[in-house]
């Protein structure tokens, strides 16, 4: 039986075009293995999982270990820490680089604006681990820099590393000088598409800096700002695990545990496989749901949209 001729055009197209297949292919192998393949155990779930047993002779309970989690005291004390952290993080750290890019977008004198660029995105390049190093030791109630200026000023200090109302502030502040001065790559690449001859028309009319920004500027970055809004909003359960981890302690622990931090301790700490498994795959489902339902909002009030 002779293939359709549809299936050889097809094939014939992709062996015409084997170099760009090969180009891709590293990066399609590194997702299935490294993402799709271990799916497959997602279905521990469901299960009371047994490592002697593995995961297909281990027996099958269905949404148990979902209900016993949504059951219990901790469910919306994670909850509540998850989302207000990551709303927070979302309210203050989404339009600071938009700020940024459109203050570096007006810098004439080339070298501040190098300067400046530089400086706001060198602390992207510190690894997390270092960079709660030096908030820990900023804020080190002997030793921290920041505690001694406070006190200069005449002011008490606050316990910002052990208290549970400074956790969130610290948290989002700290990953704000981090990663702001990064995230304006993004908004200056689409800066650059605004075309001049609006600007100079706007100058001949008589519009002032402040009104080009508003008019021309700002209008250029929104299909950008809608992408970037919709990407954070399919990732509001997930929040940063290695950062809240490591300044994590049994002080600040009301505000700074979080679902991740909890299926890190569940399933790595007290090897409750199952349940740590049900409890992730709870929250990325939230995610996937919240990715959807914001794109689909996206689509049908403007045109822009993941798809």
């Amino acid at each position: 039986m002779s293939r359709p001729k549809s299936s050889r055009k097809q094939w014939q197209k992709i062996w015409r075009n084997w170099e760009l297949y090969l180009f891709i292919a590293p990066a399609f192998l590194y997702f299935l293995i490294f993402h799709y393949g271990p799916m497959y155990g997602i279905q521990i779930a469901f299960k009371n999982y047994n490592p002697v047993r593995g995961i297909f002779g281990s027996p099958w309970i269905g949404f148990d270990h979902f209900i016993r989690f949504f059951d219990s005291y901790y469910f919306w004390d994670l909850m509540w820490n998850t989302l207000t952290i990551s709303l927070y993080e979302l309210a203050v750290g989404f339009p600071i680089p938009i700020i940024l890019a459109l203050a570096f977008n007006e810098l004439k004198h080339k070298r501040f604006k190098k300067l400046a660029q530089t400086v706001t995105y060198a602390p992207h390049f510190i690894s997390m681990v270092v960079m709660v190093g030096m908030i820990i030791s900023f804020l080190s109630p002997s030793t921290g820099i920041l505690i001694h200026f406070i006190e200069w000023l005449g002011f008490d200090a606050p316990a910002f590393l052990t208290s549970p109302a400074w956790f969130k502030t610290v948290y989002v502040l700290s990953g704000v000088w981090q990663s702001a001065g990064w995230g304006t790559i993004i908004y200056l690449a689409a800066l650059s598409a605004a075309d001049p001859g609006l600007h100079e028309a706007a100058i001949i009319d008589g519009a002032n800096r402040l009104q080009r920004i508003w008019n021309i500027n700002i209008p250029v970055l929104v299909p950008t700002m809608t992408i970037l809004l919709i990407l954070n909003m399919g990732s509001l359960l997930g929040v940063g695990f290695e950062k809240i981890l490591l300044m994590q302690n049994p002080l600040n622990m009301e505000s700074s545990d979080v679902i991740s931090t909890f299926v890190y301790r569940s399933g790595l700490e007290n090897a409750q496989y199952s349940f740590s498994t049900a409890v992730g795959l709870f929250n990325s489902v939230i995610n996937a749901i919240l990715l959807i339902v914001v794109n689909q909002i996206a689509r049908r009030t403007s045109e822009n949209s993941l798809w």
